[in-house]
């Protein structure tokens, strides 16, 4: 059986890898580059996408594929914090084609994250709950699906600090001095209260959210809105202890994700609450980014704005699909700056050869040259399933606006 649908997953991604041209050479001819765009990058994503399910189904095991080191597939457990991203993947890929395997598929491995609903040890139970569990009640409308976002965000309440009114990313570190750590990358998180006031009435999730945005504008953000990475909390009176970064160049530089992670959840926050603050946060972090000297004129950023290795050093297409999808979001909010034709610029960058991988390559994710973290040496110059994740999620953001 196991071989049967391995057969099957592979013949599908030949026919569709067939499809591309035709598809393309039609947008093409009607003028609509920009759809053209979606379409062929779609058709190679379910391409790329089937035959790695091909590989996981031959396993006989459920396996959450997270990245290749050294030459191999590298697999998670549910509690990693990137565990959410290959099921929210597969939903997006359901979206985008309207193929119910797609949507099976994505159950399945949704489903295999059910305990992490009660997950309390660090910050990143949005991130596994909303990019699977949410996109799922998006999409398929699951009603016990609701009951699991809800229980996760109860979980992440639990890390809610009164004194200091954020939620704590990580438990506390000695060997690092930090009592109360919070990192740029927690806004992320935010979407998954702001979904369980709406599913229950409850306001007490949204006024965390919120307590938290708007302590993180107070605290993690330099005068030239550049952000810090980590933020030290006392729990005592919530003064700030530390300004610091674990995986960026120094303590004064900017990591290039976080800047993204801030933009984002900025977006996110105004779409949620109306408030202005959000947006006008948004932009200035943008600001930031467009007139940094070291910010590449295609659109990728280097991994952090202020390595003294620019131009030899690595380029994060994480961090490019990341801005990418919050610009396109962005551009349906203020028509400030032409965000969307600075979003398609990315776009177009990370679907050239530089950054997409060939079908059947790259562990057959879609995007090449990311970095985890540098000064760890983890996960350096390699796929991660988070920039696949927010890739997908661009074309979709894309392929609305182009309607």
């Amino acid at each position: 059986m196991m071989k049967r649908r391995s057969v099957t997953f592979l013949l599908l991604a030949g026919l569709l890898l067939l499809s591309v041209g035709s598809c393309t050479q039609n947008r093409q001819k009607g003028g609509d580059r920009g759809v053209a765009l979606v379409d062929e990058n779609v058709s190679f994503a379910a391409g790329q996408y089937s035959l790695m399910l091909a590989k996981l189904e031959d396993s006989a095991r459920i396996l959450n594929p997270k990245s290749v080191i050294d030459g191999k597939m590298k697999y998670i457990p549910p509690q990693e914090w990137t565990s959410g991203f290959f099921p929210g993947s597969l939903w997006y890929l359901y979206e985008l084609t309207g193929d119910e395997k797609w949507m099976m598929e994505a159950v399945k491995y949704t489903e295999s994250l059910d305990t992490i609903q009660y997950f309390t040890d660090n910050h990143d139970v949005g991130f596994m709950i909303y990019c699977s569990y949410g996109n799922g009640l998006r999409l398929a409308g699951t009603e016990a699906y609701k009951g699991v976002i809800v229980n996760a965000a109860r979980s992440l309440c639990t890390r809610f600090v009164p004194a200091a009114g954020i939620i704590q990313s990580w438990n506390a570190s000695k060997a690092k001095g930090w009592e109360c750590p919070v990192i740029i990358d927690n806004m992320m998180n935010l979407e998954l209260l702001f979904a369980a006031t709406k599913l229950t009435g409850d306001s007490t999730f949204y006024r965390i959210a919120v307590s938290h945005a708007d302590n993180t504008i107070r605290n993690h953000y330099r005068p030239d809105y550049s952000t810090w990475h980590v933020i030290d909390y006392s729990k005592a009176d919530g003064s700030v202890r530390h300004r610091n970064t674990h995986q960026g160049y120094s303590d004064e530089s900017s990591w290039s994700r976080g800047q993204s992670w801030g933009v984002y959840g900025y977006v996110l926050c105004y779409r949620e609450t109306g408030d202005q603050k959000y947006l006008d946060q948004a932009e200035k972090a943008l600001e930031f980014i467009a007139g940094h000297p070291n910010y590449p004129e295609d659109g990728v950023p280097y991994w952090d704005f202020d390595s003294p290795d620019i131009p030899d050093t690595y380029r994060d297409a994480s961090a490019g699909a990341i801005l990418a999808s919050a610009l396109y979001e962005l551009s349906t909010y203020s028509d400030r700056k032409d965000y969307k034709g600075w979003a398609d610029r990315i776009m177009t960058t990370l679907s050239g050869p530089t950054y997409r991988a060939p079908l059947g390559e790259n562990g057959d994710f879609l995007l090449m040259h990311s970095v985890g973290s540098l000064p760890h040496n983890s996960e350096v110059d390699v796929p991660l399933n988070y920039a696949d994740y927010y890739f997908l999620e661009a074309l979709k953001r894309k392929r609305d606006l182009e309607k």
